[in-house]
């Protein structure tokens, strides 16, 4: 027991996870998910799933959600360093479409735990980047949803990130501090600001 610390956020189902790293010279070990810790912390959840991407500097995958069958995540990364970040979409909740960011890396060894019901995305700052995370649900292909990772009314504060919102989620004319290209995938380009896609 003990060997991962939780740490909540000042959004409601977000929690910062830091595992103890046992470490001389021969290298380190750590836990990366003890079930006893998490349910001590009050969480509960069954993960079915792991997967893990690999991404180069400058791509920035999101904002994702799945519509009926939403994932609660375990993200962390193995290789390299991202801004992970989380959006509020609970419509009851008094932190609607609010985010909350943190850069997660292979130095510090944070896991960021995004509870069911957020929209989730990260940008890698680091040449390349290995990230893993364990979830809740499985993906259903046909389920699948986003936001502009630009939405100004949401405003996230994407470190090194520097451009211009022209209207639409477009990657073209942003780049990084250091002249890196913005990277997204199509789909990413086309997802709609939170108020065309939450009307209420």
């Amino acid at each position: 027991m003990g060997q991962i610390q939780v740490t909540s956020t000042d959004i409601e189902g977000l929690y910062i996870i830091e595992p103890a790293v046992h470490g001389d010279s021969r290298g380190y070990f750590m836990e990366t998910y003890n079930q006893n810790d998490m349910h001590e912390a009050g969480l509960d959840m069954v993960f079915v799933q792991d997967n893990q991407s690999m991404s180069t500097k400058g791509v920035l995958r999101g904002l994702h959600f799945q519509k009926q069958y939403p994932q609660g995540k375990l993200v962390r990364v193995i290789r390299g360093e991202v801004f992970d970040v989380a959006v509020d979409l609970r419509k009851d909740s008094k932190t609607f479409g609010k985010w909350f960011g943190l850069i997660l890396s292979e130095e510090n060894k944070k896991q960021f735990y995004i509870s069911e019901g957020f929209a989730h995305g990260f940008l890698v700052l680091s040449e390349t980047a290995e990230f893993v995370y364990k979830v809740t649900d499985f993906y259903h292909p046909g389920d699948e949803s986003g936001l502009a990772w630009n939405d100004p009314d949401i405003g996230i504060e994407w470190p090194q990130l520097k451009g211009v919102y022209r209207g639409t989620a477009d990657s073209e004319g942003y780049t990084l501090s250091d002249g890196t290209s913005l990277n997204l995938s199509e789909k990413d380009k086309c997802w709609k600001c939170i108020k065309e896609t939450y009307k209420f």
